[in-house]
């Protein structure tokens, strides 16, 4: 025997998450559709052809390396190279270091405070290396 309260309180799997999942697809395929007559429409060209003896006058990396190449500027080349690394090094070890509990809740504003200029002075270098 079965019970009939457990059999009201579920939704069945066909037609109900089935229909769900067909307008999910369908609304994909609409969006993928409307970027592609767009992509027709308006094309976006690739810009002149990459020429390898002639280089450009200022060369400047991905946005995601602005910063680094702004400290380079700075500091020099081997410190550079190797204080990326080695911060990357102690954010990824620093769980196995730091073993004890923090006793007061002062020490989460100083971290806050340390996190939010690291990141003021890192959005203020890549900035600062996409201008000049």
């Amino acid at each position: 025997m079965t019970d009939t309260s457990t059999e009201k309180d579920t939704i069945p799997f066909f037609p109900d998450h089935v229909r769900t999942e067909f307008r999910v697809v369908l609304g994909i395929l609409a969006v993928v559709f409307v970027v592609a007559l767009w992509g027709l429409i308006k094309p976006v060209g690739l810009g002149v052809p990459a020429d390898p003896l002639d280089t450009p006058a200022h060369v400047k990396p991905e946005w995601y390396f602005l910063a680094l190449y702004q400290l380079l500027k700075f500091i020099p080349k081997t410190v550079g190279a190797t204080l990326p690394v080695l911060a990357v090094i102690v954010l990824i070890l620093w769980p196995f270091i730091e073993r004890k509990p923090d006793k007061s809740s002062q020490i989460y504003r100083y971290r806050f405070i340390f996190v939010a200029i690291a990141l003021v002075v890192l959005v203020a270098m890549t900035i600062w290396g996409e201008v000049s």
